[in-house]
């Protein structure tokens, strides 16, 4: 890798923000969201699939990958785009989330996470260091450090801590960025507490990351709790930086947090979704199993453009699901992850014509009542 990250600020419609981020394996547009591929792979598509969808990042996941297949393998693959022969840019997670929602199997330190494996019960150690060495192998274009990612709600005092651990760790990674061309992001903590949100912020910023993420959210927290972390610190994150909001990507959150100043998601809403047979479309959401589908002949969506929509119906894909066809969530994934692309294009869009609270009003009208979850 030789390319320097960089962040260009292209435009602005109110709070929210169009850039261009270029990293090691091409640009993304932003704002963007990135399709989740934890095990180096995402969940029924191929790659050709994502690239002709528009999308030029996607997130993978050290916590796994570590574990399986393991540092050996991909090194000796030449990396993760070589492993799973990905040409875009690829984002990886240091692990913290998933071993938060892994409670029973690792303990926190100061060194870094003790933790059993949920595959085999071996023993492992994660570490500030060892998770920037992990992806320093996997070649991640952004590279994010490890974090303590707390259970919600928790106490201001509890949160305290785990910020200042957070901290803690974030400068020892600082101190062993590679500057190799890998972005490295540092992660945003503090719970529901304002003023622990801008402390954290604060701190990160003097540090000199590439690009800053607001992490701890869609945790099982309120929504109003989501909102506060994002507005209590997002004004003091760089202007000239990306700013990622990690785990989010309901329809509706996508809408509001663009307009916030969010410039980066990632979430697994399309594709476990599709696997449910939700689809995805610009009234909400579309349960295909429902009997009121079996002779419907028109497609999914009438206006879109994805594979489905323009080869199947809606009565064939009610009965691929009834079926239990294999074919059924491949196709239901295709759909949803053109219309999450397509999304991202419109707010793209009303941004660049500086017209973004009206068509944020406009596509969130038109959603109604429809659960977007």
């Amino acid at each position: 890798m030789s390319r320097t990250p960089s962040f260009n600020l292209r435009g602005t419609s109110g709070k929210a923000r169009l850039g261009t981020l270029s990293l090691a394996h091409g640009t993304v547009e932003t704002p963007a969201f990135m399709p989740v591929g934890t095990q180096a792979t995402v969940k029924t598509v191929r790659n050709s699939d994502l690239e002709a969808d528009g999308y030029t990042m996607i997130l993978g996941n050290t916590y796994h990958l570590y574990l399986r297949p393991g540092l050996e393998v991909i090194g000796n693959a030449g990396g993760l785009h070589s492993f799973m022969n990905w040409k875009g840019n690829i984002l990886t997670d240091s692990g913290g989330f998933q071993l938060f929602s892994l409670a029973a199997l690792r303990k926190v330190t100061e060194e870094g996470y003790n933790f059993q494996s949920h595959i085999d019960g071996s023993r492992h150690i994660l570490t500030p260091e060892n998770v920037i060495h992990a992806q320093t192998v996997f070649g991640s274009d952004v590279m994010m450090v490890l974090d303590e990612c707390l259970e919600q709600p928790s106490e201001e005092a509890r949160t305290q801590d785990s910020v200042e651990l957070t901290l803690r760790w974030a400068e020892r990674a600082r101190k062993i960025h590679p500057e190799n061309g890998q972005a490295m992001f540092g992660i945003v903590q503090g719970g529901g507490f304002p003023r622990l949100r801008e402390y954290c912020a604060d701190q990160l910023v003097g540090l000199d990351f590439d690009g800053y993420a607001i992490g701890g959210v869609a945790v099982g927290e309120e929504r109003p709790m989501m909102e506060l972390a994002v507005k209590s610190c997002i004004d003091r994150l760089p202007k000239n930086k990306p700013r990622y909001l990690m785990g989010v990507g309901k329809p509706k959150d996508l809408i509001d947090f663009v307009g916030m100043g969010v410039d980066m998601f990632d979430c697994v809403v399309p594709t476990r979704n599709a696997r449910g047979a939700c689809f995805f479309i610009p009234d909400g959401r579309l349960n295909i199993r429902n009997a009121k589908h079996r002779d419907d002949f028109c497609p999914v969506q009438e206006d879109c453009d994805c594979y489905v929509c323009r080869n199947h119906t809606r009565a064939y894909m009610h009965h691929l699901f009834k079926a239990k066809e294999w074919l059924a969530p491949i196709y239901a994934t295709l759909h949803n992850l053109r219309y999450f692309a397509r999304l991202m294009e419109q707010l793209r869009e009303a941004i660049e014509s500086d017209r973004y609270d009206s068509v944020s009003r406009e596509l969130l009208n038109r959603m109604g009542n429809f659960e977007n979850s």
